[in-house]
């Protein structure tokens, strides 16, 4: 079977992009019902923004939510899907290989990691390559500047798949980037087993170099919220942090 699948997916009741997006977490499932998509994840920046009530409200309509968060890790925007409440407290590369020993079933996605700025991996997701599962075709290129061809080399040298999402802020761009997979059942492992198997299609279109690029993320968001932009590893961190480990429930 066939499912139309975003795995990168902001909404209102984000801890640092809240204000940017347009749409609380319960909308946005909505839309995607309308346009016809069958897989969600939802990565909020620093917190885990599943919620039973949540995932019900999506499998009323027809979608399996995916738990999911967009954290810092060492700065730098990491996916890590599936995730419970401990990966908001990951915040080194260490820490996300205990957690992953800890939580094998989860699915760690690099976000748009060759574009510019303090927030993409750059050097660090080859130097860590062994913790990530797949490497995200990002929505924002075009013809003439596409990091992603970056990425996709990668992706090659390494065996991973490159999945396409459109890092969605905005309405408009929910159904602009998507990955049709090819799966036996719509379910988390079956999803997962998929991607990493590279049963899917990614359907992408290049972003508009004024509306997209310059207006929307240049002026409006990097150059309106420069702080944001540039320190949010640094406004999200929580000083007192509880350690990476296993849940009480696991250890009884």
């Amino acid at each position: 079977m066939r499912f139309k699948s975003n795995l990168h997916l902001h909404s209102s009741e984000d801890p640092l992009d809240g204000n940017s997006c347009d749409f609380t977490a319960k909308e946005i499932i909505d839309q995607a019902a309308e346009q016809g998509f069958d897989v969600l994840a939802l990565t909020l920046h620093t917190a885990c923004g599943y919620s039973p009530e949540l995932a019900a409200y999506a499998e009323n309509l027809g979608i399996l939510l995916i738990p999911g968060i967009e954290q810092y890790i060492e700065g730098a925007h990491v996916l890590i899907l599936n995730c419970d409440t401990r990966a908001e407290h990951v915040r080194t590369f260490v820490e996300l290989e205990m957690y992953k020993s800890l939580k094998p079933d989860i699915f760690v996605v690099a976000p748009h990691p060759y574009h510019p700025g303090p927030i993409c991996l750059h050097e660090k997701l080859e130097a860590n390559i062994s913790l990530f599962d797949a490497i995200e075709h990002s929505w924002f290129y075009m013809w003439l500047y596409n990091p992603n061809r970056r990425a996709a080399k990668l992706a090659r040298r390494y065996g991973l798949p490159l999945i396409a999402t459109s890092d969605t802020h905005k309405r408009k761009y929910l159904n602009t980037n998507y990955a049709l997979i090819i799966a036996k059942t719509k379910t988390i492992p079956a999803i997962f087993a998929a991607i990493r198997r590279q049963q899917f299609t990614n359907v992408t279109r290049p972003a508009h170099f004024w509306t997209d690029m310059v207006y929307a993320i240049g002026i409006k968001e990097i150059l309106g919220h420069p702080v944001r932009f540039l320190l949010g590893n640094a406004l999200t961190k929580d000083k007192s942090r509880a350690p990476v480990s296993e849940p009480a429930s696991a250890k009884e």
